[in-house]
């Protein structure tokens, strides 16, 4: 049994994290001030011995006795993260100094869940861990961009400094159970305009790929991170390399609710990314051949299945 702290454990991914360290048996903080996360993904969990909720903010130090730091605390999807672009930096900057701090003070292993946003709009496609990508420094999505590509440059530098023992994985696009409803994701926007019955809102002419990673897969990954030999630290991309267009995702989700809703056009957001594919070559080879399993259809019954509840209580 090894002590684990989760930061951000209440939200979409740190809940799932949070439901397969307690079934493997360890002992788990959940750390949270609920600005995306909510205590309904991680209730089930409150009766269970081995299980804590802590309401904090990663801003402010954090003091505990764990074995290992999983640091995902941060809004993560844009509508959450440009409500307060200044709370979303420091959230990824001073969350990650403090993390940090707690690591080296406890001779803790830290995990920081850093992101694909780190390439910004690729210029190469698709992306390895080599790439140093082509981000906007100054628009409206730089808060999460850059506040993520600080907060490995400070895990670089705290392993380097004080020999703080790190990994860092980049996460591609997440979807599963446990999404906020009005996240502004794709998939998430997606299915509820669909159970509605409303318009589906693309943007641009729906083109532009990503590729979708079950929640599921994206754990099992980070467990492996958190769990490979002390001199593999990353940067390492967790995410699904089978790539899809917006367009495709939007009529595979009308098939699959049986929804009435017709697909509109609007115009892309600034600095909106056109390609967004993980190599995960890095990962296969370092992780114990690590590589997604679930596919985009079974996965979106599962979080349809999810919305559906949601929308029926």
């Amino acid at each position: 049994m090894k002590r684990v702290l989760v930061t951000g454990g209440a939200g979409f991914i740190g809940s799932h994290l949070c439901d397969r360290l307690i079934k493997d048996g360890h002992d788990v903080i959940c750390l949270d001030n609920y600005f995306t996360g909510s205590k309904r993904n991680i209730e089930h969990l409150l009766p269970h011995p081995y299980f804590e909720l802590v309401r904090h903010d990663v801003i402010q130090p954090y003091f505990a006795e764990v074995d290992q730091i999983y640091n995902l605390a941060c809004p993560a999807s844009p509508v959450h993260y440009q409500y307060n672009p200044i709370k979303t930096t420091k959230t990824s900057v001073m969350g990650a100094i403090n993390m940090l701090g707690l690591a080296k003070r406890i001779k803790a292993r830290i995990l920081q869940a850093s992101t694909s946003e780190v390439y910004g709009d690729p210029e190469i496609h698709p992306q390895t861990e080599e790439y140093w990508g082509n981000v906007n420094p100054i628009g409206i999505r730089s808060c999460y961009d850059e506040g993520k590509r600080c907060a490995e440059t400070l895990f670089m530098d705290y392993h380097k400094q004080n020999q703080v023992d790190i990994k860092i994985m980049r996460i591609f696009n997440t979807y599963g159970p446990n999404m906020h409803p009005n996240d502004g994701r794709v998939v998430s926007n997606f299915i509820m305009q669909a159970l509605k019955n409303q318009d589906i809102t693309i943007y641009g002419d729906g083109s532009q790929s990503r590729s979708f990673q079950y929640v599921d897969d994206l754990v099992e990954g980070a467990i492996r991170m958190m769990n490979s030999p002390k001199d593999f630290i990353g940067p390492v991309n967790i995410g699904n390399p089978n790539e899809f267009t917006i367009l495709e995702l939007a009529q595979e989700v009308i098939r699959l609710t049986q929804s009435k809703s017709k697909i509109i056009n609007l115009a892309l957001p600034q600095d909106d990314p056109t390609q967004r594919q993980p190599n995960i070559s890095l990962a296969k080879k370092e992780l114990n051949n690590w590589e997604p399993k679930v596919q985009l259809n079974e996965g979106l019954i599962k979080t349809i299945s999810y919305f559906d509840n949601l929308l029926s209580k």
